[in-house]
């Protein structure tokens, strides 16, 4: 049976010696075609599958279905679900069974989730005999548009987030829309998230598309999700393939996450704000500051604020998760962590507008601490 409805996009990361370029394949049931897809890429016929408590419930058995067409061996390890799995603790415990299960050099391990497994996951990969080959087939919406894509992988640090890891691409990237039903509405509109931040960082045409077709999306509207997944991996997959270990232009691809990731970290990455709904306000925040600093009006802050509002995803502060806000101060130094900080100085994504994002180093921290203040931080 041959594929359907199914879009490719290709991550083009060649030079003269060496080709890691691959492929993005987005589309319906594509879970059904991952042994036929997966095959090509394996040395022999094994792969470990490493999932979720929650993923391997509903999608584990198919893609073993799959794997079995293929005449594909295949072992599980399945870990607990949420972030607080990002740790050298968990990061261990897989390292360990995937030695266990006796995975050679030139094998690939399959992962099956969303972003927290991706990175984790990615992240024993590189490492693993010092860096074996993986594939992912995002769970998630936010998996599928961003943290599936690009090759950033790694584990948190009790000092923030992402702070452990490596860039190691993947084999193969397998984005099933289908897979999507079985989200919770919290998780569907979080991943939004993400999809929005390619629209603000360069695509105003994305933004009006967005705009008309948001709530379709969130609502399960299987075409306008495939679309939105095809354009933010297309936007990804070309700044990547122009700078794939984040020397410029790649930073884009953070607007809100330093906001955000300090809002995770002071909500101790739980369940009281999940990673695309502190992108989210980050991105507002990240306006309001350049707003704050003079780079915008402050015109479409609000035009972005409604977007979110209809999207169903927090906009501000007072999103009940938050609270109690960490201080000025206290907020600051958790931005301080922030992976682009240089020479002890603040690295922030900024806007002259909708679309028109950049990415502005050496900010003053006097500057970000009177804004936070501005904000009410506490």
């Amino acid at each position: 049976m041959p594929l359907t409805k199914c879009e490719k996009i290709t991550v083009k990361l060649s030079n003269a010696e060496d080709d890691r370029s691959y492929d993005i394949y987005v589309g319906r049931r594509l879970i059904e075609f991952a042994g036929q897809l997966i095959k090509p890429h394996l040395k022999r016929n094994f792969t470990v599958i490493v999932t979720d408590e929650n993923v391997a419930k509903y999608h584990l058995a198919d893609l073993q279905a799959s794997l079995s067409t293929q005449e594909i061996e295949c072992e599980a390890i399945i870990l607990p679900a949420g972030e607080k799995s990002k740790s050298m603790a968990v990061l261990e415990q897989l390292l360990e069974q995937l030695i266990e299960f006796g995975g050679e050099r030139n094998d690939v391990i399959t992962v099956l989730g969303g972003g927290v497994m991706g990175d984790l996951a990615g992240f024993a990969a590189s490492v693993l005999r010092r860096g074996v080959d993986f594939v992912q087939i995002p769970t998630s919406i936010l998996a599928q548009v961003d943290s599936s894509v690009g090759g950033k992988t790694g584990i948190n640090s009790p000092h923030g987030k992402n702070l452990i890891g490596a860039f190691h691409q993947p084999k193969l990237v397998l984005a099933d829309i289908d897979i999507l039903d079985t989200l919770s509405d919290r998780h569907i509109r979080a991943g939004y998230g993400e999809i929005l931040k390619y629209a603000l960082i360069n695509d105003f045409a994305f933004f009006t598309w967005l705009n008309e077709n948001g709530t379709k999306l969130i609502a399960g509207d299987k075409d306008a999700r495939q679309y939105a997944v095809v354009q933010s991996c297309k936007s990804k997959a070309n700044i990547v393939s122009q700078d794939e270990k984040e020397h410029g232009m790649r930073a884009l691809l953070n607007l809100g996450h330093t906001f955000g990731h300090a809002l995770e970290s002071h909500t101790e990455y739980s369940d009281r704000l999940i990673h695309g709904e502190g992108v989210a306000i980050g991105m507002v925040l990240a306006f309001e500051f350049s707003s704050f600093l003079g780079f915008n009006n402050g015109g479409e802050i609000n035009i972005i604020k409604q977007h979110l509002a209809d999207i169903g995803l927090p906009n501000d502060l007072s999103f009940k998760g938050l609270h109690p806000l960490p201080s000025a101060q206290e907020m600051l130094d958790l931005m301080l962590q922030d992976k682009k900080t240089e020479q002890g100085n603040l690295t922030f994504i900024l806007a002259n507008g909708i679309g028109k994002s950049f990415v502005k180093k050496n900010v003053d921290k006097t500057l970000a601490l009177n804004f936070l203040a501005s904000k009410n931080f506490a």
